[in-house]
């Protein structure tokens, strides 16, 4: 596990947006695990940027998301869908059938596990995932996995804990259901990504940074997983390090 200190959340986006832009310019046909929320977002607009200036080539890229709400339609504004539309998918050519994300279909939690078991199927018949971009939450949760997940979970529906639904409420306007529900990758699938990245920002973050990185690996801190694989990059902004003491720049 590396653990890169950088000067700013904006760094940290350049930093990760190059080690993917190097990994596309390896393998075209990339393989990408791609996560929603705030986070995320200075990447994704260095990606599309690096699109339109003729710089990368999408188009053979395939891509799986971490997580999606139950309950709510793809043209939902609130939707990582509509968010993945909106802040990626729409700057880059990666043609839609080479988009994935995990199912919220079914008439019960039967087919809805089926379902589930398929996007691993389809994982692995991509040949598994090269790049895992990961968030963190408060809790220390990773995609939706939140506190309790075993770590040999797969793909599964999930119901998310209090703090998560708090955190996660400034999304949601006044007068809209917010989930409490979800489908999120297990942490077995996770870990099985060749390369992982990790940006937090944010002195909120920085109690769930440290208990993952230097903390005991327990199911009740998720991302302390991580310290069980061979090549995870944590990418800290000040606040978000100020509790690490083991630490790059």
């Amino acid at each position: 596990m590396r653990v890169v200190l950088t000067q700013s959340s904006e760094e940290s986006a350049e930093r990760v947006t190059a080690e993917i832009l190097a990994g596309l310019r390896a393998k075209p046909d990339l393989v990408l695990g791609l996560a929603t929320g705030s986070t995320p977002i200075g990447v994704y607009r260095r990606l599309r940027a690096a699109r339109e200036a003729g710089t990368a080539d999408f188009s053979l890229v395939r891509t799986f998301n971490l997580d999606e709400y139950l309950g709510l339609n793809a043209e939902h504004p609130r939707s990582y869908r509509h968010f993945m539309r909106e802040q990626l998918f729409e700057g880059l050519n990666i043609p839609a059938g080479q988009i994935h994300f995990p199912p919220t279909e079914g008439d019960s939690d039967g087919q809805l596990q089926a379902r589930c078991e398929q996007f691993e199927a389809r994982i692995v018949g991509e040949g598994g995932i090269d790049i895992q971009l990961l968030g963190l939450g408060r809790n220390g949760h990773i995609g939706f996995n939140e506190p309790g997940s075993p770590w040999s979970s797969r793909t599964r529906k999930v119901a998310l804990c209090e703090r998560t639904l708090n955190d996660n409420a400034r999304f949601f306007g006044p007068g809209e259901i917010q989930p409490d529900l979800a489908v999120t990758m297990g942490i077995r699938t996770i870990l099985e990504a060749r390369r992982i990245l990790l940006q937090a920002s944010g002195e909120a973050k920085a109690p769930a940074v440290r208990a993952a990185i230097e903390g005991p690996q327990s199911i009740d801190l998720p991302a302390s997983a991580l310290q069980l694989h061979s090549d995870t990059t944590f990418y800290l902004d000040p606040g978000a390090g100020s509790l690490v003491s083991r630490i790059e720049r």
